[in-house]
């Protein structure tokens, strides 16, 4: 097992992943927000299918996924048609356009990457689509966190959190709601 410097250190890179993240974002058209990215890419890699499944794989609330639901058909990048099982329930698939999208997306990023990545070996890449790859099978798609994982466990001593800190002297603290 990994030395608890080890996972501190991890939980610091993995809390730093979001630099990355915003840097492909910026990549990301106009029109096309990370949300709208993650609605089309979610329909092309498990195919159609209702909103409430689409809101599980997003691991998002589902008026949060009726907005970017919302915004791709919008601009004819899905469909939204009855569901023959349930005519209140919608069966969301991708349109040619959102195909077409998705191809835009994909050559965006990757050529951010080939940017971002020029100084990296082919092994490299390798190693870390590898490692990435197994980070994710550890934690599995879309699984409720276990119980056992609720609480942070002891490593080799109690994580405290930082103490709140002292109200600003510059801050009138007030129960009452403004007017």
């Amino acid at each position: 097992m990994a030395a608890r410097r080890q996972y501190e250190e991890l939980a610091r890179q993995l809390s730093a992943i979001g630099a990355v993240k915003r840097g492909l974002g910026r990549v990301l058209p106009h029109e096309c927000p990370a949300g709208s990215a993650a609605v089309l890419t979610l329909l092309d890699r498990h195919g159609e299918m209702r909103m409430s499944r689409l809101a599980e794989l997003l691991a998002i609330d589902m008026s949060v996924t009726s907005r970017h639901v919302a915004h791709v058909a919008e601009r004819g990048w899905i469909d939204r048609s009855p569901d023959p099982a349930d005519k209140r329930s919608r069966i969301l698939r991708l349109t040619p356009a959102g195909h077409d999208m998705l191809a835009d997306l994909s050559e965006r990023y990757m050529n951010a990457l080939v940017h971002y990545l020029a100084d990296w070996s082919d092994d490299e890449v390798d190693q870390l689509n590898t490692l990435l790859g197994r980070l994710r099978s550890s934690f599995g798609d879309c699984r409720p966190v276990p119980a056992a994982l609720a609480e942070p466990a002891a490593l080799t001593e109690p994580v405290v959190p930082p103490p709140p800190p002292p109200p600003s002297p510059l801050v009138e603290q007030t129960t009452r709601t403004p007017a």
